[in-house]
């Protein structure tokens, strides 16, 4: 079942046009994976999906982003809301410096939550969705800031799941850390598509085929092909896909 349709997507800034006519429907709990060149708008597209691109002034867009049938940019959404079921995870690791705790606790505090009880169960739930329950267990106290980059990371993602989104969104969530930090966060998108559905953007094409189900590519503002990631990698359609793939360019 498709969980995100986009129809007749354009992003402007200002007068340069930075996404042309995008379409493409991703599917729930799976993972979707966005390559192309630096510059080539998976970044920029990412971001309207959550419309964290209202707060780039001088941004147009036009068109439709539709969630469970729902256009997110109409006039009613909204976007407190909307960034609560759809969440994201940015390049670098970007912890409160608060405790772990304190980190993880801070998005149901803000939305309400203030039972102890409640707020320690959503904690342990979390970081054990994130994979980093048992390396924290005992440091739920300190300075979040002290973790590795690669706790930083996961702990970032629990700070995510901790009020309850449905997407994730992530943008070279990899790209800051070491290979067995990465090597972690790939194992736990495998198991996050089970509850989630996933968007990563990502620079690596080796991970984009580890992890995806589905791989879109961008090129200068254009959705150049979208395909099962197996087929896009071994039989792309469009020769500019397979010039990109085989490293003739970027």
């Amino acid at each position: 079942m498709d969980k995100i349709v986009v129809k007749e997507l354009d992003l402007f800034y200002g007068e340069q046009q930075a996404l042309n006519s995008i379409n493409i429907a991703m599917k729930e709990r799976s993972v979707t994976a966005l390559i192309g060149p630096s510059g080539c708008g998976k970044s920029t597209f990412l971001r309207t999906l959550n419309r964290m691109q209202d707060l780039t002034p001088g941004v147009k867009i036009i068109g439709q982003v539709k969630i469970d049938g729902q256009d997110i940019y109409a006039a009613d959404t909204d976007v407190v809301l909307l960034r609560k079921k759809v969440g994201m995870v940015f390049q670098h690791p970007n912890p409160f410096p608060k405790s772990v705790f304190e980190n993880v606790a801070y998005g149901p505090r803000i939305h309400g939550e203030t039972d102890k009880k409640k707020l320690s169960e959503i904690v342990e739930t979390s970081l054990k969705d994130a994979a980093l329950w048992n390396e924290v267990k005992d440091r739920l106290h300190e300075s979040a800031l002290g973790l590795s980059g690669g706790q930083q990371q996961r702990l970032c993602i629990a700070r995510l799941l901790a009020v309850g989104p449905e997407i994730l969104l992530m943008d070279e969530p990899t790209s800051a850390l070491d290979p067995i930090s990465t090597m972690k966060i790939e194992e736990l998108i495998a198991e996050l598509k089970d509850k989630y559905t996933i968007i990563i953007v990502t620079h690596n094409m080796h991970q984009a085929s580890r992890v995806s189900d589905r791989t879109a590519f961008f090129l200068s503002g254009d959705l150049i092909e979208e395909d099962i990631t197996s087929v896009l990698f071994t039989r792309p359609a469009k020769k500019k896909t397979e010039d990109y793939i085989s490293g003739r360019f970027g």
